[in-house]
Order: structure tokens, then sequence, then C-alpha cells
């Protein structure tokens, strides 16, 4: 097999959820024959902090040679969203990502499984680095 010509990932589309320290909804799209766009919409509440994140990454694929339906990947985007600490005014949060991850497609089965690093650089309201969030994706592919 040419790994020129082939795919890095196995599906077209897929949808289901991401679990990490804030747990959302995960919507991968082919852009072409080996990037991808994501879209998470993220929320959580804990303690006193509750936020909404709307995340869209860009995704290049690389398919991982002898493991047929496993590939890296790494790439980059932003975040948007709000948050609001319990007694004072919330605020809008803005954010520059990386990514990196590995992608599992199941051969004959339409599940595709996910594991990534996804660190951030809070743009707003103060400017901050985060380590970032591991998270574990579980979707649906069509």
């Amino acid at each position: 097999m040419n790994l020129s010509n082939a795919n890095a990932q196995e599906y077209k589309n897929a949808i289901g959820g991401r679990f990490g320290s804030a747990n959302g909804i995960s919507f991968k799209t082919g852009l072409n024959k080996n990037a991808m766009l994501e879209l998470i919409a993220n929320f959580r509440s804990s303690g006193n902090v509750d936020y909404l994140r709307l995340t869209a990454l860009y995704e290049v694929y690389n398919p991982i040679g002898g493991a047929p339906g496993l590939s890296w990947y790494y790439g980059g985007g932003g975040t948007i969203g709000s948050y609001k600490i319990k007694g004072y005014d919330g605020d809008v949060y803005l954010g520059a990502n990386g990514v990196l991850g590995l992608d599992y497609k199941f051969n004959g089965a339409p599940i595709n499984l996910s594991l990534d690093w996804i660190p951030t650089l809070q743009l707003t309201p103060d400017t901050d680095f985060y380590s970032g969030d591991i998270g574990l994706g579980v979707r649906f592919t069509f």
C-alpha cells in the first residue's frame, strides 16, 4: 500500500463524547485526505466555577505503519467560551490551542477512539498558559 495516497483517517465524519477534565461533545469531519476539523463543546460545573467552551481544531493525521486503523495527529485552533464564578460577574474566555493525539478506527465497526492532549494559551480575560487537558474521545463514525 502506498501511504502517500492513503487516507490517514478511515472515516469521513464522527460524533460522540470527549471525556477529560471537562466533558463534552465532539464532532470530526474530514477536510482532505489527511486533515480533519474537530469541534468540541465542553461544559463544566465544579465548586464555585461554571463554564462553557467551544473549541475548533485543525488536525493533521499520519498513519502508523503496521497498525491498521491507528493514526497520530497534531494541529491547532482556538477556543471561545464563558465562565462564571459564583458571587462574581461572568467573563468571556478566548484561547489558542495545540493538539497532539492518537486516533483509532475499529475495522468493520462504526466506532472511533482517540486519546489527545490539548494545551491552551488563555488570551482573555487574562493571559495564562494551561498545560492542557488529556481527553478520551468515543465516537460513532459515518
